[in-house]
């Protein structure tokens, strides 16, 4: 299994829109997670203005599939997103 990472960058007032799209957004991320495709995902602090969702699957094609669903993208709360591969060096990586 590989590793990826999604980033999105929010727009500035992404935590006051998020509320009426948040619902079916977490719908999304919690049938990655319960498949074992999505690890990790949240909301970077102190500024919110970038998301981060960590990812570990054989199939990154999942992941586009993801962002064209995501309420947040189709509504304009994500004004660029882009998807990195990481290669974990230390950790707790199931293998």
């Amino acid at each position: 299994m590989k590793y990826y990472v999604l980033f999105y960058d929010v727009v500035d007032d992404y935590l006051e829109r998020r509320t009426q799209f948040r619902q079916e957004h977490l719908k999304l991320v919690r049938e990655l997670y319960e498949r074992g495709d999505l690890l990790l995902g949240g909301a970077l602090a102190d500024p919110a203005d970038r998301v981060m969702i960590v990812f570990r699957t054989d199939n990154p094609g999942i992941i586009n599939d993801f962002v064209h669903k995501d309420p947040y993208v189709k509504n304009g709360l994500v004004a660029r997103w882009k998807v990195r591969p990481w290669t974990v060096v230390v950790g707790n990586v199931g293998d």
